[in-house]
C-alpha cells in the first residue's frame, strides 16, 4: 500500500477468538486517510469481525488497532461511534420519521437539528424535503441506505464502515448508492472501509482492497490487484473457484 498516504486506522498484530474459535489471525496493516478501501473474501472470512473491531462493538483478543495514531482503548466509545459512523446492509432505523432518525445523533449529544439542516443533508444524499416527514416504514431500500447514509453525516463521522450496504438494492438503486458514496468520499473527505461481494464494485469503487481467507489477510494493494492477484488463493477466489 502507498506509504505516501496517512493512515486513518490501523491494525497492528490483531487477534480475535471467541472459545477455541480463533476468526482474525495477526491482522497488521492499515487504511489510508480519505480513500475508499473495500474488504471482500469468501462467507467466513472475518469480514465483518475486522468492521466491528474498527469502532469498538467489539475489542481485539490481543494487538492494538490505532484511529488517527490513538489506540481505541483510550477512545471513549461515545466519542469513538460519532468518530467511526457505521452502515449495515438492513439500515436500522428507530420507528418514526425521517426527521426523527436524522435527529438522533444530535439528540444523544443534547443537541437539536433544525429543520433546514436536516434537509440540506437528504439534498447531500440525493433526497429530497419531501422526504423529511415520511415514516421510515415507508421508504424503499435505497431510500433508507441513503437516510442511514445522511445520518452518518449528521454525526460528522471521519471514517465510515459499510458492510455489504448495497447487496440487497436493485440495480438503479445500487448505482445510486455508490455515486453518493464517491461523492461523500470526495466533498468531505471521509475515510471509506467497504465490505462488499461484488469484486466489480470493488475493482471499480475502490482506492485500495483487502482479500481476506480464513481470518487473514492474504493480499492488499491498490484496488486494481483484482485483474491480476499475485496470491494463488487470490486468483481462485477472483475465478469464482471459492465463494
Amino acid at each position: 500500500m502507498n506509504k505516501l498516504y496517512e493512515p486513518a486506522l490501523h491494525f497492528r498484530e490483531v487477534d480475535y477468538s471467541v472459545g477455541d474459535i480463533h476468526i482474525l489471525k495477526k491482522i497488521t496493516g492499515s487504511f489510508p486517510k480519505g480513500k475508499i478501501t473495500t474488504l471482500v473474501g469468501p462467507s467466513g472470512a472475518g469480514k465483518t469481525t475486522l468492521l466491528k473491531l474498527c469502532n469498538g462493538l467489539i475489542a481485539p483478543t490481543s494487538g492494538d488497532i490505532l484511529i488517527h495514531k490513538k489506540s481505541i482503548a483510550r477512545w471513549n466509545p461515545i466519542e469513538l461511534r460519532r468518530f467511526v459512523g457505521i452502515a449495515l446492509q438492513s439500515a436500522p432505523m428507530i420507528a418514526g420519521t425521517v426527521f426523527q432518525n436524522l435527529s438522533l445523533p444530535l439528540e444523544l449529544r443534547g443537541e437539536k437539528l433544525t429543520e433546514e439542516d436536516a434537509i440540506r443533508f437528504l439534498e447531500d444524499v440525493g433526497l429530497e424535503d419531501e422526504f423529511l416527514h415520511w415514516k421510515t416504514d415507508d421508504l424503499s431500500g435505497g431510500q433508507r441506505q441513503k437516510v442511514s447514509i445522511a445520518r452518518t453525516l449528521i454525526n460528522r463521522s471521519e471514517i465510515l464502515l459499510l458492510d455489504e450496504i448495497t447487496s440487497a438494492l436493485d440495480r438503479t438503486s445500487l448505482n445510486e448508492i455508490e455515486e453518493l458514496i464517491t461523492k461523500i468520499n470526495r466533498k468531505y473527505g471521509v475515510t471509506i472501509i467497504w465490505i462488499t461481494h461484488n469484486l466489480d464494485q470493488a475493482l471499480s469503487i475502490g482506492d485500495y482492497t483487502w482479500v481476506m481467507m480464513g481470518g487473514e489477510v492474504i493480499e492488499t494493494g491498490e484496488s486494481e490487484l483484482l485483474k491480476s492477484p499475485k496470491n494463488e488463493l487470490v486468483k481462485q477466489f477472483v475465478r469464482g473457484d471459492l465463494s
